[in-house]
């Protein structure tokens, strides 16, 4: 009669610790499953190699404009170009904010600081002051926002994430509204790329240098640098 019991209780043991061995198995595939879908779900939603360059640019462009905006308020001589300075800085600061924001939830790194060609450019306007600062401040924004108008031209059209892609699209008519403002001043500081006087002496608006054709399928054409 012992042997009996004893072996019945033998035969429970054995009996819940197969059962306890078969649910943790269990959980474990489950949440083996759940952790590669999630993994799945963000490689999905993660921007392409190209919309993360675009990011990495833009981000590097806008700071360029914004420091090159509080140059401009210090040490430009023509009200205008004191004014379109501002303007930079309050626009490229603002879209600069709204990228940084769209890059935390895309997890992509964005660069804090100038590269080496973008710092040379600052350091070069630094030793600049008054007719000689505005004439090349305004040559150089008016030939960064003929790049800048293209490169998000091209990315609001074939980019690959929707969000990046919206945010390009949103931010290109700013773009272009300081694209005209440069071209107006640099015409009135003698700068390159201003616009060109017409017949009887009124401004020619069309006779600026003209925005690139919106390329087709090329992501990397031309110089992507200068960005907001």
């Amino acid at each position: 009669m012992t042997r009996m019991i004893r072996a019945t209780a033998l035969f429970f043991v054995l009996a819940t610790s197969a059962l306890l061995m078969a649910a943790c198995a269990d959980s474990s595939n489950s949440n083996t499953s759940g952790n590669t879908n999630n993994t799945n779900a963000a490689a999905a939603s993660a921007p392409s190699a190209a919309d993360r360059d675009f990011m990495t640019k833009a981000a590097i462009g806008g700071m360029e404009e914004v420091t090159l905006g509080q140059l401009a308020t210090q040490k430009a001589a023509n009200a205008d170009v004191k004014a379109f300075g501002q303007r930079m800085v309050d626009d490229h600061s603002r879209a600069g904010d709204e990228l940084k924001s769209l890059a935390a939830q895309k997890n992509v790194t964005l660069p804090t600081a100038l590269d080496q060609q973008h710092q040379d450019d600052v350091d070069r306007l630094t030793k600049l002051s008054g007719a000689a600062f505005d004439r090349e401040y305004m040559t150089m924004m008016v030939k960064d926002h003929v790049e800048d108008v293209a490169e998000f031209d091209r990315e609001a059209s074939t980019g690959t994430d929707a969000d990046v892609k919206g945010w390009a699209g949103r931010t290109l008519p700013t773009l272009r509204q300081h694209l005209q403002m440069a071209q107006d001043t640099a015409a009135k500081v003698g700068a390159t790329g201003g616009a060109a006087p017409a017949a009887g002496g009124a401004a020619n608006r069309n006779a600026a240098i003209p925005l690139p054709p919106s390329p087709a399928g090329n992501r990397n054409a031309g110089n992507a640098n200068r960005r907001p």
